[in-house]
């Protein structure tokens, strides 16, 4: 068994990997700047009672880290690092580097964490992409809306979860009553543990067609296509995932695929999970962007119920320098749906219903929120306070199925005033 070094939780509670790295029989050692986020938290805390150690570095300079984790190294050795959040790829790259074990790259790691970079080195690699510009003041963002036209969408460049995100359609956007441009640097945003926003914002073509992501695996700079998520968005103006469905790898992905794959050449990119998100024009595949982990918000378990197997613990061997399986059309892959609980009002939730229902194919259920805490409308990810997920034959089936959970469960949000 082995010693795992896991930076961090997605969204500070979402616990797979803990899970999956006991299911295994690994040794974990926690590293995190604020171990008080996870304790407060039953469900985290039953795994992280059980690590080997637990690192808590308040303001998490590298000097700091490496030097505690080092520390825990020389008592027992540490064999892979896990970081599933993008705010600490460059310190985990950084310290898997210094322990010598399977980790994306620093140069890759460093280029990821700037998504107007990323845009550029695919340029100079001939990916096709839609046009975009930088700006890191306000009067750069009008420059490049100038310059590139309208539609445009405008996001961090350093940003990740949908968070800031806008866009721009006609020119009554630019009304200077109502436009976001004039407002939006200095963002002043806060990503959580500390880290804030480096106010460098991507100006990007507005694409529209089928939006998709796609899931990877890579060791040594071979990958492997996961399969596809189909993902459905509310209406605008949100820009949160209504949910999404899961489809193991088929023929009928090979154009993606290949695409995909001359992406993660072009960035050099060498070993780990990327979740990477596509705009499917009339024109073929087009690059939305690149998240080097595994898919967030807990949609990874649609990828371990589709596949049957868990995708954490085969992310673990990944990083342990061991391909888990060779990926294959195998019978009894299913596809599998998820659907999110959003409110149409702010409010106050008093009561969560779910339906009477005993059927294998619904695989989860979790409620994000409880009664008596406030919701709003899903605008961004983050304001979703729900999810079920479930497995079918067929996408469609899958879907039908989820909705119809969704539909069934009573909740009832007293309003704000």
């Amino acid at each position: 068994m082995a010693h795992l070094l896991i930076i961090d939780l997605p969204g500070g509670n979402d616990f797979d990997i803990l899970h999956s790295a006991k299911n295994r029989g690994h040794t974990v050692t926690f590293l995190t700047s604020d171990l008080s986020l996870y304790l407060e938290q039953e469900e985290v805390k039953y795994y992280l009672d059980a690590a080997y150690q637990l690192i808590e570095v308040k303001d998490f300079v590298f000097e700091t880290v490496l030097a505690k984790v080092l520390a825990a190294h020389q008592i027992l050795r540490i064999d892979a690092v896990i970081c599933l959040i993008e705010i600490r790829l460059l310190e985990a790259s950084k310290l898997a580097t210094v322990l010598n074990t399977h980790y994306l790259n620093l140069n890759s790691a460093v280029l990821l964490r700037d998504k107007y970079n990323v845009r550029r080195r695919l340029a100079e690699k001939n990916i096709l992409q839609p046009d975009f510009a930088l700006a890191t003041t306000t009067a750069e963002i009008k420059s490049a809306i100038q310059t590139l036209g309208l539609p445009l969408l405008i996001k961090p460049s350093d940003g990740y979860g949908s968070q800031n995100v806008v866009v721009l359609q006609t020119e009554l956007d630019l009304d200077p009553l109502i436009s976001p441009v004039e407002i939006m640097l200095p963002s002043r945003a806060e990503y959580g543990l500390g880290v804030k926003a480096n106010d460098r914002l991507l100006v990007e073509r507005y694409m529209k067609g089928d939006f998709i992501g796609v899931d990877t695996l890579t060791i040594n700079g071979v990958h492997k296509f996961l399969g596809v998520h189909v993902k459905k968005m509310l209406p605008p103006p949100s820009f949160a995932i209504q949910g999404g469905c899961f489809t193991p790898r088929n023929e009928g992905h090979a154009e993606i695929e290949k695409y995909v794959f001359s992406i993660l050449d072009a960035i050099e990119f060498d070993s780990g999970a990327t979740h990477i998100e596509l705009m499917l024009t009339h024109e073929g595949p087009r690059l939305i962007e690149i998240n080097p982990r595994l898919v967030g918000a807990k949609i990874a378990r649609l990828v371990s119920y589709a596949l049957d197997r868990s995708i954490h613990e085969d992310l673990i061997d990944v990083h342990l320098g061991i391909w888990p399986f060779e990926l294959t059309n195998k019978s009894g892959h299913q596809v599998a749906a998820s659907r999110w609980f959003t409110s149409p009002v702010a409010g106050t939730i008093k009561s969560i219903t779910p339906p009477p229902w005993n059927d294998s194919n619904v695989k989860c259920v979790e409620f994000l929120k409880k009664v008596g805490q406030h919701v709003q409308p899903a605008f961004e990810n983050s304001e979703r306070f729900g999810y079920v997920m479930v497995c079918g034959e067929t996408e469609e089936l899958a879907v039908a199925l989820a909705q119809r959970y969704i539909d069934d469960t009573d909740i009832y949000i007293e309003q704000s005033d």
